[in-house]
């Protein structure tokens, strides 16, 4: 009796063991890349649908994987390229021969590249023809809908932000800056976050500004301000935008901030630093501010001390402190020769080289007004021994 008993409990235990076997599925299959080569080391991602579940594996150099011990259950099987989605497929695995889930890339490259062009095609006329339609679930039906939707929008929206930038810069060549203004202020609640839009709203104020006096140019300054420091919260790393925000500071005559932001540009931008500070230099010439032209342009100098143009108009900005005696004698301050000798230097032909010339001629004996050209050819020098 006791070995019936065994016998009986030994075969119902045979029989869990099959029963729990059954239970188990595989999934195995290959990956081709776009290039039509197996794909070594892509990663295999499996997710149960149905309930939680995760499962991962790599293909081998042969393209090939295997997943051995999943549970019967519904799946989503991911192929991921560097990490990066490439193609899935749904499975639901039974007992028996292993599920074959293969992905050949190149099929999926080409259907994308076909829903693409659809989708492109659908854009165009806003709305998906039946053909596009054929073979889709409503859940993808919905989706592309909405994408079609969402892109027919942006290309309106985008459409409508070039036409207003372009009606702003033709407006800024025929001089209109009243309409310029309008333009670029459309652009910019169209576009906010359009770099050039602010940029070029800021400038649009500077030269509406010039037009203006009283408060009607302090108003369209300070609203120039606004758009630049709009575009400098954009891309805070940008020189140009700090750049032409100083020198609409130079304007409102906000010279401390001014200087500050000059500074960042030149920090951000060392190569061109020179041509700021020469810029500056230029406009606070145009403001009756001597000394501080002087001090941007000798900066300019250093930051770039082969700057011809700088050392000629800081010379410039020297020859105003100069004296006059009761004889007409012209004294000039230390550095005022150097300057020009100096832009005569790097420019023998340049612009200003007759300018420079006549300036070292006015101070007179005070300095040496010949000037040789550093690059001729020198005569060797001879000497004669005494007999």
């Amino acid at each position: 009796m006791q070995l019936r008993n065994i016998a009986l409990a030994t075969a119902a235990m045979a029989c869990l063991a099959l029963t729990s076997f059954a239970q188990i599925t595989t999934v195995e299959g290959d990956v081709i890349g776009a290039d039509g080569k197996p794909v070594q080391n892509a990663e295999i991602q499996i997710t149960r649908t149905d309930i939680k579940g995760n499962y991962k594996c790599k293909t081998n150099k042969k393209g090939h994987y295997i997943y051995m011990g999943l549970p019967i259950g519904d799946y989503q099987i991911a192929v991921l390229i560097d990490g990066k989605p490439a193609d899935q497929q749904k499975v639901h695995t039974s007992p028996g021969d292993p599920k074959n889930i293969s992905f050949d890339l190149r099929a999926a490259a080409a259907e994308q590249a076909q829903r693409q062009a659809a989708m492109e095609k659908a854009v165009q006329s806003g709305q998906l023809t039946d053909e596009m339609k054929r073979g889709l679930s409503s859940e993808q039906k919905a989706a592309m809908e909405k994408q079609v939707k969402e892109r027919t929008e942006a290309m309106k929206k985008n459409a409508e932000l070039n036409t207003a930038f372009n009606e702003g810069m033709t407006a800024m060549t025929n001089k209109q800056f009243d309409q310029a203004v309008a333009s670029f202020t459309k652009a910019s609640e169209i576009g906010p976050t359009q770099l050039a839009v602010w940029q070029q709203l800021g400038e649009a104020y500077v030269k509406l500004a010039e037009t203006k006096t009283g408060a009607d140019y302090d108003a369209n300054i300070t609203k120039s301000l606004e758009a630049y420091q709009k575009s400098i919260e954009l891309k805070p790393d940008d020189p140009a935008s700090h750049n032409n925000y100083a020198l609409a500071l130079a304007k409102a005559k906000k010279f401390p901030e001014m200087q500050a932001e000059l500074k960042k540009a030149a920090d951000l931008d060392p190569a061109n630093g020179g041509k700021y500070y020469y810029n500056l230099g230029a406009l606070l010439v145009n403001s009756g501010k001597n000394d501080e032209a002087g001090e941007a342009f000798k900066k300019a100098i250093e930051l770039t001390p082969t700057y011809a143009d700088a050392y000629y108009q800081y010379g410039v900005t020297l020859i105003s402190k100069a004296a006059i005696g009761a004889d007409g004698k012209v004294t000039p301050v230390a550095g005022t020769a150097e300057a020009f000798q100096k832009y005569l230097e790097l420019q023998p032909t340049g612009q200003y080289a007759g300018a420079a010339k006549e300036m070292l001629a006015t101070l007179g004996s005070a300095v040496d007004v010949k000037y040789q050209n550093p690059n001729a050819k020198q005569e060797k020098k001879t000497t004669t021994k005494k007999k």
